[in-house]
């Protein structure tokens, strides 16, 4: 038998799926090896915003610590340009 390749969209699909057909979330999340935690915020992002909420979400920080506002970055830049000593 080939080995079958999944995407992680499909496994988490998979995941609902039989979460809604009543199985239990532990037996459930055994199987698919992932933390009952994990498996409680897949399945609440589910049901909050559907089909689309299953697809891999950016880790990029929302802001950067010690990022300047856009408006201050510009003035200093502005005013290097201008005074350059």
């Amino acid at each position: 038998m080939p080995w079958r390749e999944t995407s992680v969209m499909e496994e988490r699909l998979r995941f609902v799926a039989r979460l809604l057909e009543g199985e239990g979330m532990s037996d459930v999340c055994r199987e698919f090896g992932i933390s009952r935690k994990t498996g409680y915020k897949i399945f609440s992002r589910y049901r909050q915003e559907g089909v689309e909420a299953l697809t891999d979400r950016s880790r990029r920080p929302v802001r950067y610590a010690n990022q300047l506002p856009e408006p201050v970055e510009a003035m200093i830049v502005r005013l290097k340009k201008e005074k350059q000593h």
